[in-house]
């Protein structure tokens, strides 16, 4: 892995939220911790090579005015299903910025059919519906980080 790509990886999850990613394989192992102060990444490549890098942590976010509770989203109603995220990565809902989506609010989905697309390490994994019915929303915006078990659509299966 090249330096530019480790920071890539490193802005990538400090952007998303989480405090610690570890990846391993043949070629090398990559801890990363986030921490209020003085977060570190450790690299190794090999059986003696080391690398240390501090991970940026992202600026605070200004606070977002206060709406009144009547702004609150609505509960979900119990005949829906939520279709969730079954990794961390970058949310897709097409498979090139040139194409249509794979679904829009109102498509009706069969079990099977490939909902979005999930970029982890500049893999891109197609993620199928487990349930067949009708898209009631789309609970994320396209291009924006996801969480492990994040819910992305909701669905009706009576639709």
């Amino acid at each position: 892995m090249k330096a530019k790509e480790i920071q890539e990886l490193i802005d990538y999850i400090s952007n998303s939220g989480l405090a610690e990613v570890k990846i391993k394989t043949e070629e090398f192992e990559l801890s990363i911790k986030k921490y209020t102060e003085a977060p570190q990444v450790r690299v190794v490549e090999g059986p003696h090579a080391h690398i240390h890098a501090p991970a940026p942590v992202p600026a605070p976010a200004p606070a977002a005015p206060q709406e009144s509770v009547a702004a609150a989203p609505a509960p979900v109603a119990s005949n829906l299903v939520e279709i969730k995220s079954p990794m961390i990565g970058t949310f897709y809902l097409t498979p090139n910025p040139d194409s249509d989506p794979f679904v829009n609010v109102g498509d009706t989905i069969k079990a099977g059919q490939t909902v979005c697309i999930i970029e982890a390490m500049k893999l891109f994994n197609e993620i199928e519906s487990e349930i067949s019915g009708k898209i009631v929303k789309v609970l994320v915006s396209n291009a924006t980080p996801v969480e492990y078990d994040q819910p992305l659509f909701l669905v009706d299966p009576a639709g």
